[in-house]
């Protein structure tokens, strides 16, 4: 079978995969391990379409009050549950039917086109393969959340930009430019989707474009301000929205702060726990800050965060270095459901032999190439 053909049916396994996950959660939401946000999305969705706009019906996360505006959650991933529900109707296992299919096919096929881009089409299949099967992915297709469409953008954002800085040969300049723009375009469209659905890309967006005028050379400067203008262009809607609402700048979400104040809290010391009791979140919350709207509480939150980094920054570096062993926890744990026991496992552990194996033999790779351009002599002009 030719490489297209093990790419059909790779596709067309990670489409039934995510389908069986998408009929399986049903058209009800509820709180299954992992995907609490999808319970905000939904009811968020459900508030637009009423004519409520962006509020909740009662207190929600964090402190946010009944009725009041809220940009704590993506407004792009919103906008996509109001579009299906005002086609099909507020069915969520639509929404989830249409979210697996979407990130079914594009997630191995640019997957494919990634790893053939760089090692060959054998490479790209295994990294096909490897993605269509991967628990985690094949879960969270079916869940309420920004992770599925999330993914997508950023494997889109990793394949436009390696063709932005490929020097393809074409019959002329104007085709050459054009290619260049619209690649660039579709560059700017992808970052903007990512950047919409978790705001905390936005810090990786100038990296990317510096690294695509580093390997591209002076004449990827115009595309690539093409591409923030493309970014610019989708976030300043959202901000005009957001001081509308709370008569204060907010660029996207009213998130940061939180996290960032959450997440160093003394409550912790210098040993990062993943997950707290779920009241404990709120209850760390000073009480003289609840009485804010959502944009100014997360800003002084931020603030206070700020505050205990200068406070005690080596407690801030132990507390740093302590989460990484919960980045690459593979195995099962007692304080985990089955649900989660099986993904971890089924996905991170199984997989993470071969990511270990990837890294070392790129770094080996790269050491004998620059070993042998330093060992290699250039020939003498003059002999």
């Amino acid at each position: 079978m030719s490489p297209a053909g093990w790419l059909r049916l790779v596709i067309i396994v990670s489409v039934l995969l995510r389908l069986a996950v998408a009929v399986y959660m049903g058209d009800q939401v509820v709180d299954l391990p992992g995907t609490s946000d999808q319970l905000s999305y939904q009811t968020l969705a459900g508030r637009v379409l009423e004519g409520y706009g962006f509020t909740f019906p009662n207190e929600w996360w964090p402190v946010t009050k009944a009725g009041a505006p809220t940009a704590h959650w993506s407004f792009l991933y919103t906008f996509y549950l109001i579009v299906v529900y005002a086609v099909f109707g507020v069915h969520p296992i639509a929404a989830r039917l249409i979210q697996a299919v979407i990130v079914g096919i594009l997630h191995p096929w640019l997957a494919y086109q990634i790893g053939r881009s760089v090692f060959g089409p054998g490479v790209g299949l295994a990294s096909a393969a490897i993605t269509a099967v991967y628990v985690y992915f094949i879960y969270y297709a079916g869940a309420l959340m920004t992770e599925p469409f999330y993914i997508t953008a950023i494997l889109a954002v990793v394949y436009v930009s390696m063709l932005l800085v490929r020097r393809n040969p074409e019959k002329t300049a104007e085709e050459g430019k054009r290619r260049l723009y619209a690649l660039a375009s579709l560059l700017g469209v992808s970052l903007a989707a990512a950047v919409l659905l978790r705001q905390l890309f936005l810090l990786l967006v100038p990296f990317i474009l510096l690294w695509v005028i580093w390997v591209g050379g002076r004449s990827r400067w115009l595309p690539v301000l093409l591409s923030a203008a493309t970014i610019l262009v989708a976030i300043l809607p959202i901000t005009f929205f957001n001081y509308a609402r709370f008569n204060r700048f907010v660029l996207l979400n009213t998130n940061a702060g939180y996290a960032f104040y959450m997440g160093n809290h003394p409550i912790y010391g210098t040993r990062f726990i993943p997950i707290l009791p779920s009241d404990m979140y709120v209850r760390i919350i000073p009480w003289q800050l609840r009485s804010l709207d959502e944009a100014a509480l997360d800003q002084e939150l931020l603030k206070l965060g700020i505050g205990f980094v200068k406070a005690d920054p080596v407690r801030y570096l132990l507390l740093s270095a302590s989460r990484i062993p919960a980045y690459f926890m593979f195995w099962p744990s007692g304080d985990s459901g089955l649900v989660s026991n099986l993904s971890r496992v089924g996905s991170f552990g199984l997989f993470l032999p071969l990511m270990f194996y990837g890294l070392v033999r790129a770094l080996i790779d790269r050491g004998r190439n620059w070993l042998r351009q330093l060992l290699i002599q250039p020939s003498c002009s003059c002999c």
